[in-house]
C-alpha cells in the first residue's frame, strides 16, 4: 500500500512536500513516480526515481521547481514543489514500478496510492 500526504491549498509562488510512505514492501526495489490529474485531463508523469542509481527524471513543466527524493530508511520518497503555479493544481499521486530505472508513463506502474490534493490559488 502507497499513501501520499502533504496536499493543500496554497498561494502561488509558495511550497508543499508530498510524502508517499509504503506499508507491506519495501520501496527500495521499486523505482517511484509521481503523477498528477487535474479534472478532465489524463494522468500525466510528474517525477520519478530510479531504484538503481537514484537517477531523476523530471516533466519540463515542473524542471528546476520540483525535487523528488527518497528515504529508504524511512520507506518514503518526497516531491519538494517550490514556485507553485494555478496550473499545478491536481490530484498527485505515487506509484512504485517494477520498471526499476524509472518511467514517467503510468501504464509502467504497478501500485498507486489514493492520491493527495494540491490548490494554488490566492
Amino acid at each position: 500500500q502507497l499513501v501520499e500526504s502533504g496536499g493543500g491549498l496554497v498561494q502561488p509562488g509558495g511550497s508543499l512536500r508530498l510524502s508517499c510512505v509504503a506499508s507491506g514492501f519495501t520501496l527500495d526495489y521499486y523505482a517511484i513516480g509521481w503523477f498528477r490529474q487535474a479534472p478532465g485531463t489524463e494522468r500525466e508523469g510528474v517525477s520519478c526515481i530510479s531504484s538503481v542509481d537514484d537517477t531523476r527524471i523530471y516533466a519540463d513543466f515542473v524542471k528546476g521547481r520540483f525535487t523528488i527524493s527518497r528515504d529508504n530508511a524511512k520507506n518514503t520518497v518526497y516531491l519538494q514543489m517550490n514556485s507553485l503555479k494555478p496550473e499545478d493544481t491536481a490530484v498527485y499521486y505515487c506509484a512504485a514500478s517494477l520498471y526499476r530505472h524509472g518511467s514517467l508513463f503510468p501504464a509502467e506502474h504497478h501500485y498507486w496510492g489514493q492520491g493527495t490534493q494540491v490548490t494554488v490559488s490566492s
